[in-house]
């Protein structure tokens, strides 16, 4: 059956893996190899049953650990040309690693991944939608600032999305952050609030979406009850565990996995 495990999730490091024991993808590596390494074994994973890397953007919560990681296990690195290029130029993959475009989509362990963009602040930020061995979709896709048509195309009709919730908009405003870093995080190639994270929500559960895990939360301008009280409101009608399941991804593994 299809998982995902939510190995770090926060402005500290991210990283998500997708398979099974006997292998799968991992989505960014934003933490040390080391902590890569610990995370795997602690859900029970091999690090080499990470069969390829795709990397969502450059941004150094995203690809702290890629380098090392990379040259440890030796398997392929996806991305889009622009951020494997950057990459490739600042030193943040070993040569042993092969690197590979990702244009449409790549068949690994049985699963298909395609990526689509994101609006984002970085050379070309994108996002998965995977298509499970056992015929199920999901996608990953935090660091944006809004929701574009393209990636409401890429959410709509999985049965599993991670999808970003940073901030509160009033935590972010009231909060110690500097103007112009409070109006980056807020733009429209910043980073999605808790409201538009919940009116994403609300839309996908209507045409079947029934797993969400939200992640990338901001330890400075949010709260994981903050977060979850907002899309409670958002979903008031629907039943939580009946008509849809609502996790939140940890800053560090503890161990848990959903089974979609």
């Amino acid at each position: 059956m299809a998982r995902l495990y939510p190995l770090f999730s926060s402005s500290q490091g991210n990283s998500v893996f997708i398979g099974t024991e006997k292998g799968g993808i991992l989505i960014d590596a934003g933490v040390s190899c080391k902590k890569l390494c610990d995370a795997l074994k602690a859900n029970r994973l091999a690090p080499d049953s990470v069969k390829a890397i795709f990397v969502t953007h450059e941004h150094g919560d995203h690809v702290k650990g890629l380098k090392v990681f990379g040259s440890k296990i030796r398997c392929p690195i996806y991305g889009r040309r622009e951020t494997l290029e950057f990459l490739i130029h600042n030193d943040k993959i070993s040569a042993d690693s092969p690197v590979l475009e990702i244009q449409k989509s790549v068949c690994i362990c049985g699963m298909e991944i395609t990526a689509f963009d994101t609006p984002h602040d970085a050379v070309h930020s994108c996002g998965y939608r995977i298509h499970t061995a056992d015929d199920k979709h999901c996608a990953v896709c935090t660091d944006l600032g809004h929701i574009s048509p393209e990636v409401d195309n890429a959410l709509t009709g999985c049965r599993l999305v991670f999808l970003e919730s940073n901030y509160d908009e009033r935590m972010l405003r009231m909060g110690d952050y500097p103007l112009a870093l409070k109006q980056r995080i807020l733009s429209m190639n910043g980073h999605l609030s808790n409201d538009d994270c919940a009116f994403q929500i609300r839309k996908l559960i209507r045409t079947g979406t029934r797993y969400f895990v939200l992640g990338h939360l901001s330890p400075e301008n949010n709260r994981p009850e903050i977060a979850d009280r907002t899309i409670q409101l958002a979903l008031k009608g629907y039943r939580r565990n009946d008509d849809y399941l609502l996790g939140i991804a940890p800053k560090e593994s503890d161990g848990g996995v959903v089974i979609f």
